[in-house]
C-alpha cells in the first residue's frame, strides 16, 4: 500500500513532468494534491487566483485560448459544481486544452464533511460535450495516467480520491490508453465485474471470493469514464451475459449509468450497479459509509451471484 494518497502521487508526478511538458498552472490556494507547490519551482508559469473557482476556470480558459496547455487543481465538488457554467462555456465549448484535477472525490472524503464530498461530478461532466474524464485506481495507475493526461489535448477531468489505497497494478506491465478499457482478469464465463477508480481493489477481492464459491468472474477496469469503451462493454456482455458495475459515485450518471446506456442500445443483458444510489453523501468514516451504501466486497459478491442465478432460470 502506498503511504501517499493517489491525489498527492498524481500531483507530484504532474510537477515532476513539468519540465518535459511546458504547461501553465492556475492555482486556487488550496492544499489538495501537492500541485500547490508548482509555483515554488516554476514561478513564471503559475498564476494564483485564490479560493475563487469560477475565476480559476475562467483564467485557465483565457490562457489556453492563447495557445498554452493549462493545468489546475481544486476539490472536485467545487470544480464541477461551483464552476460548472465556466467549465461548460469557457473550456468545453471552445475545446480548450485544460486539465482539471478534481480531488477529494467519493466517499473517502467523508471525514472532511459532506459539503466537500463529490459523488455527482462524473454525471455532471459526462453531459458536457468535448469533455474527457479519467480516474486512476492506485498509485501505479496515477503515475502512468499523469503522463497520459499531459500528452492529451482538449478538456480533461482527472478524478482523484482523498486517501491512500492498496496497489493493484504492476508498474512493470501496467499500460493505459485513454478511451480504452483494461482487462484485469479475462475469460470469466459467468459474470463481468466492471470497476472504476479505487473500487477496483474491492472488485478484485470480490472476484477471488466468487471463485472460491464456484463463480468465474472476469474483471474490467474503466479508467476512462468518457468516452467509455463501448466495444469492450459490448464484448463483455456477449461473453458473460451479466454485468456488475462498481464505483465510488452515484450510479445515476456515473459508471453504472454509462454502462447501462451502452447495453440498452447495443446488447441488453442483466446488470447490477454497486455505488451510491439516489441519495446524498454523508459525513463520517469512509468504511462505515461504504457499508451503509452497500459497496463492500460482500455486496459485490452478492450482486454477482444474483445475476448468475438469474441466468440459470431463464
Amino acid at each position: 500500500m502506498s503511504q501517499l494518497p493517489i491525489r498527492i502521487i498524481f500531483g507530484k508526478e504532474i510537477i515532476r513532468l513539468a519540465e518535459e511538458y511546458g504547461y501553465y498552472a492556475v492555482c486556487a490556494d488550496t492544499k489538495c494534491c501537492s500541485f500547490e507547490n508548482f509555483g515554488d519551482i516554476y514561478p513564471e508559469r503559475q498564476i494564483s487566483i485564490g479560493i475563487a473557482e469560477q475565476n480559476l476556470i475562467g483564467v485557465a480558459g483565457g490562457l489556453a485560448s492563447c495557445g498554452h496547455k493549462v493545468v489546475l487543481a481544486t476539490y472536485s465538488v467545487f470544480a464541477t459544481m461551483r464552476a460548472c457554467e465556466q467549465l461548460r462555456t469557457y473550456i468545453c465549448h471552445p475545446k480548450q486544452d485544460v486539465m482539471v484535477m478534481g480531488t477529494h472525490a467519493g466517499l473517502q472524503t467523508g471525514s472532511e464533511g459532506v459539503s466537500h464530498t463529490a459523488i455527482e461530478d462524473i454525471a455532471i461532466l459526462r453531459a458536457l460535450p468535448n469533455m474527457t474524464i479519467i480516474q486512476p485506481s492506485d498509485a501505479v495507475s496515477a503515475r502512468v495516467l499523469a503522463r497520459k493526461a499531459l500528452e492529451f489535448h482538449g478538456p480533461l477531468y482527472v478524478r482523484l480520491p482523498f486517501d491512500a489505497v492498496e496497489d493493484i497494478n504492476d508498474e512493470a506491465t501496467y499500460h493505459v490508453e485513454i478511451g480504452k478499457a483494461n482487462w484485469v482478469k479475462r475469460r470469466g464465463k459467468d459474470v463481468t465485474l466492471i470497476a472504476t477508480g479505487i473500487m477496483l481493489d474491492r472488485t478484485v477481492k470480490a472476484a477471488k471470493a466468487l471463485e472460491a464459491r464456484g463463480v468465474n468472474a472476469q474483471i474490467m477496469e474503466i479508467h476512462t469514464l468518457k468516452p467509455i469503451d463501448r466495444e469492450a462493454v459490448i464484448t463483455a456482455a456477449g461473453e458473460t451475459g451479466a454485468i456488475v458495475t462498481v464505483e465510488d459515485h452515484s450510479v445515476i450518471g456515473g459508471l453504472g449509468g454509462a454502462v447501462a446506456e451502452v447495453l440498452a442500445t447495443n446488447f441488453p443483458v442483466s446488470m447490477r450497479m454497486i455505488g451510491i444510489q439516489d441519495c446524498f453523501a454523508r459525513s463520517g468514516d469512509a468504511e462505515a459509509l461504504y457499508e451503509a451504501n452497500h459497496m463492500t466486497v460482500a455486496d459485490i459478491v452478492a450482486a454477482a451471484e444474483e445475476l448468475v442465478e438469474r441466468k440459470k432460470i431463464r
